[in-house]
């Protein structure tokens, strides 16, 4: 069955990620056809990059890039839960994401963004640094807006929409990570 990760790039006290990360949860739970589970780097707890080679290497000293390796590389596909920071991805994330290379490459990527523009731009840049790493994304995302979306910016009201929206998300992962997995 397909490993998929469900990764929570904001790591800030009472960050609305968590909601929305739980709530794509609720929605994976639904299906069978793949194994989803959350990553939240909030307890992955990576220092800055700390390596003294490059990524592309793959000659990680350092025992947390290490485990992170071997967390990234046990999945086929990921669907980044992300918000909008100042018009990009959290610090957090991109961090992250820098640590290793070869792990990532030729998976399948979904997204579910959140912020006062829908988290739009930072799936931009984060569709930007997934093609280095030869992530293919999928066309569909969860865009959610803090002000239609949410009460008070915390109170996440899904309805049926973005329910069938996150669908479209997962079957189009799936089938792109599945694809790809004869790849590898």
């Amino acid at each position: 069955m397909l490993q998929i990760a469900v990764i929570l790039g904001s790591t800030r006290p009472n960050r609305v990620g968590e909601i929305v990360a739980n709530w794509v949860m609720e929605v994976a739970a639904k299906r069978d056809d793949a194994e989803f589970t959350l990553i939240d780097l909030a307890q992955v707890d990576l220092p800055f990059f700390d390596e003294g080679m490059p990524p592309l290497t793959g000659q990680y000293e350092q025992r947390h890039t290490q485990e992170w390796a071997a967390t990234v590389a046990r999945f086929d596909a990921y669907v980044f839960v992300t918000a909008e920071y100042n018009h990009s991805i959290p610090g957090a994330l991109k961090n992250a994401i820098d640590f290793v290379h070869a792990e990532w490459n030729n998976k399948a990527a979904g997204f579910v963004s959140y912020g006062a523009n829908s988290g739009i731009r930072a799936v931009e840049h984060l569709r930007l640094v997934l093609a280095e790493l030869q992530v293919a994304t999928v066309r569909a995302q969860v865009a959610l807006d803090s002000y239609a979306d949410f009460e008070n910016y915390y109170d996440f009201k899904p309805t049926d929409r973005h329910e069938g929206l996150l669908d479209d998300v997962f079957d189009q992962v799936i089938a792109w990570g599945t694809a790809l997995k004869q790849l590898r």
